[in-house]
């Protein structure tokens, strides 16, 4: 299980807001607001040799922090946010080692299989990873798009994690009825992201304690890499990011 570390970007700051608040015209519901830009975060994470992490884009405003976090550490994180094939490039040269894509691969709520096709082929699968954060609705996980706000007909299952393995080099999943709550995590959907995805894959979403951390490995059966924000020391919370990161290490 490894440790995927994260910098949330919103109005060009790095923040840690509650999962599902966050929408056009209102302020997100917020746990943190960092005094320190995000090339902070991500010349510690390349110090503690973290890769993987990912930088997301939450809403407009945030190119240049973001730029700023990929310049630091070059070929060593992934970002996320408003990305699709038209512009993939750019911030691969801006030092993005993947783009992380959702809401650009669905219209209307539904996979447009034409955009899937031309995201594979402009990006390539090696350095393609899939966002499909997601919510419970009539007891299925169904992934979210346009900041979490809208629900798409894909349910997370067996049948949608296989097909869009073919695709991609990875899953990010953000359980978002959980995300930034720091209730505790979604122990379903990472039992179903263990048994169903062939390739690896990320959880993020409630995580608060050393023993989320070993519920997480046992019901991820180590399959399941995991993100910790708002309860980390360097987003305002009590976990500390250095026993966090011994710990994934060991486990």
């Amino acid at each position: 299980m490894k440790f995927r570390p994260c910098i949330d970007l919103h109005n060009g700051k790095v923040k840690q807001i509650v999962g599902g608040t966050l929408a056009d015209g209102a302020e997100p519901d917020t746990n943190f607001v960092s005094e320190k830009p995000a090339a902070w975060y991500a010349e510690l994470y390349r110090s503690d040799g973290l890769e993987g992490g990912h930088v997301i884009k939450l809403g407009p405003g945030n190119d240049a922090a973001a730029r700023e976090a990929l310049a630091a550490w070059p070929g060593g994180l992934q970002i996320g946010g408003g990305i699709g094939a038209e512009n993939a490039g750019e911030w691969f040269e801006a030092g993005a080692a993947k783009v992380i894509v959702t809401s650009y691969l669905f219209q209307k709520g539904q996979l447009d299989p034409v955009r899937l096709d031309l995201l594979q082929e402009k990006v390539g699968r090696d350095r393609l990873v899939l966002d499909l954060s997601c919510r419970s609705k009539a007891g299925q996980y169904h992934v979210v798009t346009d900041r979490w706000q809208t629900f798409t007909n894909m349910v997370v299952n067996e049948h949608s994690l296989g097909t869009l393995a073919a695709y991609c080099s990875e899953f990010l999943v953000h359980g978002v009825d959980v995300e930034g709550r720091q209730q505790g995590m979604d122990e379903a959907l990472v039992e179903l992201l263990a048994a169903h995805s062939p390739i690896p894959c990320t959880y993020a979403g409630g995580v608060r304690s050393f023993e989320d951390l070993e519920r997480l490995a046992q019901a991820g059966g180590g399959r399941i890499d995991v993100t910790v924000g708002s309860a980390l020391d360097l987003f305002g919370g009590t976990l500390p990011y250095a026993e966090v990161v011994a710990y994934c290490q060991k486990a």
